[in-house]
Parts: structure tokens; C-alpha cells; sequence
């Protein structure tokens, strides 16, 4: 069964084709705050996709772009001593947004753009835009003609003479039509910016934002020119994915579809991938709200799987609720499938597990797992029935080991009462690592590896130890130290940088 996917723009689930490598494009964050779950929830989806399609064969092209020019970030100049200028506030939420999707344990894109580095191709688009006949200036702003494009309308299914006013109401009386929107913004930042940084009440002045000479003279860019820039720089002209939260669809992907096909002459995006909503007490999860959870804090109560596992629950098109009950069915889940695999390592490395132990019924779940996470990834990304396919392999792999375990084998096999099927719990784990872990992308630690961590975090307090004693200038004890450690198996070595140990 190759890949259905639901494609926005075709209204419908469709076949996923790519030649050779997959360029994927994710809308990122715009950085003005830190990031919460509901921004992961793309980041998440957009996240086992790749991996997926890694899984199938394909070289994933990821490119996820930084918004780190807009009036959410000027608002907030002056907030702190160190925020004087936008760049520091985005540069601030910009490496809070970093370390989240590292604790969130989602795969490198191929690269991160930022609008700030892209200005010189965002006016080489709008200059094109404004020569091919589909853009014009207006009092040193450049806006896109809505009624110059064939099909604009055709993401979110509206008809041009039905679209309300874009942008802001300082903008209608320069603009043809009300539904034109700016590609290009004289001057600083606008004037519903300098609104809500007055909202802060921080005491600064309101800021104008940073801006950039142009052919139109001095500005900014347009909030969606600057994807159609960064993605055909770095993707090329038409992606395979383009992804993004459902909230997107208009105006945001409609408008880069309009200035970049105009641009190119060419088909955007084949297909067009849209999360759902995150709902957190009965509303979207929204930092203007307030009704929000960050993600270092929900991953410092719950922990990285047990965010991931939650965020498996639902399918990505679907709205999704944050509650007691959700996350709780997410905790279980998690529970479950460790418990099994610490089970399944356990086994498969101790002297109980043989080569001619055979369990049947074991070895055909680990096929069966595997065949049916493959249909449910394939069947538009359904994790929920994924993660149920791996759930069902956990009840397989306890049901063995309890055998093993209470001597009361069903006459499965050679030896099936007295030994573990090592060839049918290696294949179990490997399906555990090479789905939960490589698709899913939770992360399984054996109770091997936790020895070897602990072990490591004792050595270092030793040698804390050790160096508090050199430093005091008892060399005999800190000598004493380092031969306690030798005896026991670790070997320390000196350098100008400090001790580094290793086990022997």
C-alpha cells in the first residue's frame, strides 16, 4: 500500500508521489514568545512525516523557516535590559525555540532560515511580482493584485469578489482592492504594532522595527512573501510538502501560492499537509490568551515520550484536546510500551534466552506489528492505529515471558517452558526500535543503559571530589581517589582541559 494523504488543496485523500528526494517545507515559528504546545503539535507531525519517509525509502529534504521579523517581536523591545532592538528579542525566543525541539527529540531540518538573511531574495520576488504585472507600489508599499491571479481563492475554496480586507486599516487607501496584500511595508513597523507594545506597559519607547533599503525605498518585508522567499531558495520552485497549522490556510498559504506561482509559472506545492488545532480548556492554545503550556515545562513534568505518545493519540488533521484524560491514556500507553521493552531486553540478554527456543505465536506478532504500523502510517499517517499495533505486540512479548517465567509454556516449540525465543524477542525489539523509537520517535532506554548513566554521573562527582582536594593541595587524597576508581575499572587521565575518565 503506498502513502494516502489528505492534500488541503485537492480537498481530498490522494496518493503521495515524489521523484527522488522529498522536499518538505514547514512553516515555522514566528519568535515571540516561548514556544507552547501547540506550536509543537506541528513540529511533532511534521516530524514523524520525515521520519516516516525516511522509513520508506526516501531522501527527505526538510527545510522549517524562523519569522524573526514581525510586530509580535517589536512589541516586546524593551521588555528586558537586553531587549533593545528586535533582533535581540527574536535571537531570545529564537534559542528557546531551538532547545525545545532538541528536548522534543525531533530530527535536524536541513536548515533553519531566517527572514533577516533572506531580505535580498524577498525583493528580488517582489521585484519580479511587480515586472510580470501581478504587484504594484503605493506610497513606497508594494502590494499583490488578488484579481491579476487565476485561481486565488483555490486553497481555502473562496472567490475573490467574497474575500473580506487584508492587512492593516492603515493600508485600504493605498491598495486597488481591499483584498491586495502587502508584499513590501514602507517605513517601520505599523501602527497596530505600536498598539500592542503599548499593551506591555514596560515604560519603552515604541519601537520601529528594524528595516531594509528597496527599489521603493526604506521597509520591511511582507509576513508572506518571506515563506515563498526562504522555501524556492532553498527547496527549489515547486516542493513536494508544504505543511503547516490549519489556521494557515488563509490567508498565509493562499497569498504564497498566488505571489509564487505568479512569480515562477510554476505549481507551488504538490501537496498541501494542515495540522489541526491544539485545545487546552475548551479554547486553541494561545499565548494571547494565556491558556497555554510551554514546552520545557510540560516536558520537565511529563517527560519527552510521554509528550509524544499524547500527540500520537489524534490524527494530524484533526483538532486535538489537551485534558487530564488525554494526557493520562498518553502516560498508560507510554508505561506500557517501555515496561515491554525493558521486559524484552531483559530476556533477550539473559542465559534463559536460546537459539532453538521457538514461540510461533510470538514471532508472528512481530510480522504482524510491523504489517499493520505499515498500513496505518500508510493509511494518512494514522498514529493512533500505529501506536495500537504496537501496543498489541507488547501483549505478545509479555504473554512469552510470563511462560518463560511461571514455567507454564503452552508446548510452543523446543524448549518453550524453560527458555525464551531469543530469535523472536530480538525481532521484537528491533520493531520497538526501528518503529516507537525510529518512526514514532520515542526513546527506549534499557535498564543497561541506565546502569552505565548512573555509573557515569558517580564517576564525575567522584573526580568533583578529586579536583576539590587538588585544589586544596591534598594531592595524597586526590591521588587515592583516582587509584579507587583504577581499581574498579576507570581510568583517568589529566589534560590541561581538565580530567576525562573511560571504563577499562
Amino acid at each position: 500500500m503506498s502513502l494516502v494523504v489528505t492534500d488541503t488543496l485537492a480537498d481530498e485523500r490522494v496518493d503521495f508521489t515524489a521523484d527522488g528526494d522529498v522536499t518538505l517545507y514547514v512553516c515555522g515559528l514566528t519568535v515571540s514568545d516561548d514556544p507552547h504546545l501547540g506550536h509543537a503539535r506541528l513540529w511533532f507531525h511534521a516530524d514523524v512525516l520525515h521520519r516516516w519517509l525516511d522509513h520508506l525509502g526516501y531522501d527527505v529534504r526538510h527545510v522549517e523557516n524562523v519569522t524573526d521579523v514581525n510586530e509580535k517581536i517589536t512589541a516586546r523591545i524593551g521588555e528586558r535590559d537586553e531587549w533593545a532592538a528586535e533582533r535581540d528579542v527574536a535571537e531570545a525566543f529564537t534559542a528557546t525555540t531551538f532547545d525545545a525541539m532538541r528536548g522534543l527529540n525531533l530530527k535536524r531540518a536541513e536548515v533553519y532560515p531566517r527572514v533577516t538573511e533572506h531580505v535580498p531574495e524577498i525583493r528580488d520576488l517582489v521585484e519580479t511580482l511587480i515586472e510580470k504585472g501581478y504587484a504594484y507600489e503605493s506610497n513606497g508599499s508594494v502590494y499583490f493584485d488578488v484579481t491579476g491571479f487565476d485561481g486565488y481563492g483555490k486553497l481555502s475554496n473562496q472567490d475573490v469578489e467574497d474575500l473580506e480586507a487584508q492587512g492593516e486599516p492603515d493600508e485600504r487607501s493605498e491598495k486597488r482592492n481591499p483584498a491586495d496584500f502587502a508584499l513590501w511595508k514602507a517605513d517601520g513597523v505599523s501602527e497596530t504594532a505600536a498598539r500592542e507594545h503599548a499593551k506591555h506597559d514596560h515604560g519603552a519607547e515604541t519601537p520601529s522595527g528594524e528595516t531594509w533599503d528597496s527599489p521603493w525605498g526604506e521597509g520591511r518585508p511582507g509576513w508572506h512573501v518571506e515563506c515563498s522567499a526562504m522555501s524556492t531558495t532553498h527547496l527549489g520552485d515547486t516542493l513536494d510538502i508544504h505543511m503547516g497549522g490549519r489556521d494557515l490556510v488563509f490567508p498565509h498559504h493562499e497569498n504564497e501560492i498566488a505571489q509564487s506561482e505568479a512569480a515562477t509559472g510554476e505549481t507551488f506545492a504538490r501537496h498541501w499537509l494542515h495540522v489541526g488545532l491544539l485545545a487546552m480548556d475548551g479554547e486553541k492554545m494561545s499565548s494571547s490568551i494565556g491558556n497555554f503550556w510551554t514546552v520545557p515545562d510540560a516536558l520537565d513534568e511529563l517527560g519527552v515520550n510521554v509528550v509524544r505518545t499524547f500527540y500520537a493519540g489524534a490524527a494530524y488533521r484533526s483538532e486535538q484536546a489537551l485534558t487530564e484524560e488525554t494526557i493520562a491514556e498518553a502516560e498508560e500507553r507510554w508505561e506500557r510500551l517501555s515496561r515491554t521493552y525493558d521486559r524484552a531486553v531483559d530476556a533477550l540478554d539473559s542465559t534463559e534466552a536460546r537459539a532453538k527456543a521457538t514461540d510461533d505465536e510470538l514471532r508472528e506478532a512481530v510480522a504482524t506489528a510491523r504489517d499493520d504500523f505499515a498500513a496505518a502510517m500508510n493509511d494518512d499517517l494514522n498514529l493512533r492505529e500505529a501506536t495500537a499495533a504496537l501496543l498489541d505486540l507488547t501483549d505478545a512479548v509479555n504473554r512469552h515471558v510470563d511462560a518463560v517465567e511461571d514455567g507454564a509454556g503452552d508446548g510452543a516449540g523446543a524448549d518453550a517452558e524453560t527458555a525464551y525465543d531469543y530469535r523472536g524477542l530480538r525481532e521484537a525489539v528491533e520493531a520497538f526500535d526501528d518503529l516507537a523509537g525510529g518512526v514514532l520517535g520515542l526513546q527506549f532506554e534499557s535498564t543497561t543503559d541506565g546502569d552505565v548513566d548512573l555509573a557515569g554521573e558517580l564517576v564525575e562527582l567522584v573526580l568533583d571530589v578529586r579536583e576539590a582536594e587538588r585544589e586544596a593541595g591534598n594531592y595524597e587524597r586526590a591521588d587515592e581517589l583516582r587509584d579507587a576508581l583504577r581499581d574498579v575499572g576507570v581510568e583517568i587521565e589529566d589534560g590541561p582541559d581538565g580530567a576525562t575518565y573511560r571504563f577499562e
